[in-house]
């Protein structure tokens, strides 16, 4: 298996990952190439917590444009991890 952090790159901190905090829902930028089971595993051994449920998306990048010339934003990988009843919350997010 892959470094845990070369998985993980960063939280996403946006409004809504904010409210489904509340339901033990956190969410994270990671590696295009990961599947859910390196995504859990990487979770539970930098957080010390139990994963019960992993959700990923491919997000395309946005159309961007300068004058007549467009480019494109990089294209990203989402995943939404849920944590077990009985787990802790991440300590990471709590200053948030």
């Amino acid at each position: 298996m892959r470094n845990p952090h070369d998985i993980i790159r960063r939280p996403v901190v946006t409004e809504q990952s904010m409210n489904d905090m509340a339901e033990g829902k956190y969410t994270f930028v990671v590696d295009k190439r990961a599947n859910k089971t390196e995504v859990k595993k990487a979770v539970e051994k930098i957080f010390d917590v139990k994963v019960s449920k992993v959700n990923t998306m491919n997000m395309t990048g946005k159309l961007k444009r300068m004058g007549r010339n467009i480019g494109r934003r990089p294209s990203w990988k989402k995943a939404v991890v849920t944590l077990t009843e009985d787990s802790k919350a991440i300590e990471f997010f709590e200053g948030m």
